[in-house]
């Protein structure tokens, strides 16, 4: 098993159809900077799969957007990819 299999956290397919992965090394990097984002590993990866929008970022990546609860969205940058793709980050916004 490789390095990338013994750090995947979990996968979704995205909305494209790709297979988008989280490892923990990104996990990791997503919690120290967005606290707040700790319980919401389900969610992000939900907002993978069935964004309410989905935005094309300045730098190649995908943004997929969705409603976590009135007035607040998870934001995950993925990048789309062969064999599979990753999330970059992710973070809330209010609205």
């Amino acid at each position: 098993m490789g390095m990338a299999e013994e750090n995947l956290l979990t996968t979704a397919v995205s909305i494209e159809g790709g297979t988008i992965r989280l490892t923990a090394e990104r996990w990791r990097h997503i919690t120290e900077r967005h606290p707040e984002l700790s319980g919401l590993r389900d969610e992000v990866m939900q907002a993978v799969a069935d964004p309410s929008r989905l935005l094309d970022g300045n730098a190649g990546e995908r943004l997929a957007i969705r409603e976590v609860e009135p007035g607040k969205v998870i934001v995950v940058a993925y990048q789309e990819g062969e064999p599979d793709g990753f999330v970059a980050t992710a973070f809330l916004r209010l609205f």
